[in-house]
């Protein structure tokens, strides 16, 4: 192994080691608790250590973003994918949605709620975006009807899915109701007689 290789594989540990106590630091006290100073003394390296690899806290939420859109991708593939029909299949990917974002309440507002500096719905958006769109497209477009923009519906779906997910959390819906909203909302995205 050359010095360089493992330079680069040193460096790749450091960024994950930051992006994990950030999530961990986060999920526990909330992002309000994550400062570059916590995070150094958390991993205990100096904070021109974090410096050298993310600009500052923005960044740290970034690439955290990033990490929890890969993950909630790979769950609602698995849902996707495990449905029988196309109606089984949007009511499954809106259930992991939605667990998901319940679940992991920190991650999910550093990937949805908080202004973090990463292209959303462009081509220059990091692949684990595009893919947790795509898993919501894969979802909806079976649904689209003739002339219907499958993008513009996949993303009203996932505006349904986030208002759900902002006010259970935020106290303003009861979460005892959360199975018939989220079959509510199936049944009227779902036309007649299209299973």
């Amino acid at each position: 192994m050359t010095i360089q290789t493992r330079r680069e594989r040193e460096r790749a540990e450091r960024e994950r080691l930051i992006v994990t106590a950030a999530r961990e630091l986060a999920e526990a006290e909330g992002w309000d608790a994550v400062t570059t100073r916590r995070l150094a003394a958390e991993i205990e390296y100096s904070q021109p250590v974090l410096y050298s690899h993310f600009k500052g806290k923005g960044a740290i939420m970034a690439a955290v973003a990033v990490q929890g859109c890969a993950e909630m991708a790979a769950q609602m593939r698995t849902a996707r994918t495990a449905a029988q029909g196309a109606r089984e299949a949007l009511a499954a990917v809106g259930e992991a949605y939605t667990a998901f974002g319940r679940q992991r309440p920190a991650l999910y507002d550093a990937m949805f709620t908080h202004l973090v500096d990463l292209p959303f719905a462009t081509p220059e958006a990091p692949a684990a975006l595009r893919e947790a769109f795509g898993e919501l497209l894969a979802a909806v477009e079976p649904f689209a009807a003739q002339g219907e923009e499958p993008g513009l519906l996949t993303e009203t779906y996932w505006a349904a899915l986030h208002g759900l997910v902002t006010l259970m959390r935020s106290g303003r819906l009861p979460q005892t109701a959360h199975e018939r909203r989220l079959s509510l909302l199936i049944s009227h995205f779902v036309p007649q007689g299209m299973r």
